[in-house]
């Protein structure tokens, strides 16, 4: 691309940004490229004096230089070294009510940036306030989740980071928060909230290589490898394992008579080898069932 051709987009970005048209010519390639060169400072201070969310934005996806962090947060009026907690919220769509439900949990003055990174995620930046717990930044994520569901009527997943000590820090809070919606919808799908550092096995499994996963389940199921259960058997297995296996207790919590409770899980045995009501092939069960999941996923993105 040429010159002129860099000078014209360079204006249409300036005119995007700010409303304003100018009309530059330049006679020779040293002066197009000096008008190129102040376009280009002058689209980027009005970014950094208008838009925290562009800056917030580019800080996220890694794409400001650490060295050039605390100057362009001062400047925002940001302080880049406070304590924060990263929230990413996914829906079906971020429409305005959405977003103004969002303002109205996190007015200005708790110093909480909405930051929208995609059709469907709004990354939440909000700051620590003193003596603040892990129970009390769940109890924050719960508040999200439980409001979007009654008022917007939206289902919603919600994953949050680690503490954040300074800004520096924000694009690797990113990476987790990222990580453990995608671990968290994948292995927890009965879930909606998932704190990065409360992944489980499943953090483990989402990186372990396919053709280790594949080797696994041949190892423990041969060629027949099961792809899944009916609705009724996936409800009764899941009841089974959060009752420890307890038998009298998952029967009574699913309304059915023990003897068909304990005929179910018969049939897995036969279709699986598992005994589900022996601990070890529980656990086994449980992680192959998990790994599955991750292989098809990988196969349908």
């Amino acid at each position: 691309m040429d010159h002129s051709q860099e000078l014209s987009k360079a204006l249409q970005e300036l005119k995007r940004i700010t409303g304003i048209t100018l009309d530059v010519s330049a006679d020779t390639s040293e002066e197009a490229e000096h008008a190129l060169t102040q376009i280009r400072c002058l689209c980027t201070a009005y970014k950094e004096k208008y838009n925290k969310t562009d800056f917030l934005q580019g800080l996220l996806t890694g794409d400001i230089p650490s060295y050039d962090i605390h100057d362009r947060a001062s400047r925002l009026h940001i302080n880049a070294d406070e304590k924060r907690v990263l929230f990413l919220l996914e829906t079906k769509s971020t429409d305005d009510m959405t977003t103004e439900i969002l303002k109205s949990l996190f007015p200005s003055q708790t110093k909480t940036y909405l930051v929208p990174m995609a059709d469907n995620t709004t990354a939440i930046l909000r700051s620590l306030r003193q003596g603040e717990s892990p129970d009390s930044i769940r109890s924050i994520a719960r508040t999200i989740v439980d409001t979007l569901n009654t008022e917007a009527l939206a289902h919603v997943h919600l994953s949050y980071s680690s503490t954040i000590e300074t800004l520096a820090d924000l694009p690797e809070a990113f990476r987790e928060t990222s990580l453990a919606l995608k671990v968290g919808k994948l292995f927890y799908s009965e879930q909606t909230i998932f704190p990065y550092n409360e992944l489980g096995i499943g953090r483990l499994i989402y990186q372990l290589p396919v053709t280790l996963c594949e080797s696994f389940l041949k190892e423990l199921f041969g060629e027949d490898i099961p792809d899944s259960f009916d609705e009724d058997t996936t409800v009764t297995i899941n009841r089974f394992f959060q009752n420890s296996l307890n038998i009298a207790e998952t029967s009574r919590q699913l309304h059915m008579h023990r003897n068909t409770l304990i005929y179910r899980l018969e049939q897995i045995q036969k279709r699986t080898g598992l005994d589900l009501r022996l601990f070890e092939d529980a656990m086994t069960f449980k992680i192959a069932t998990m790994v599955i999941n991750y292989l098809y996923a990988e196969r349908n993105p």
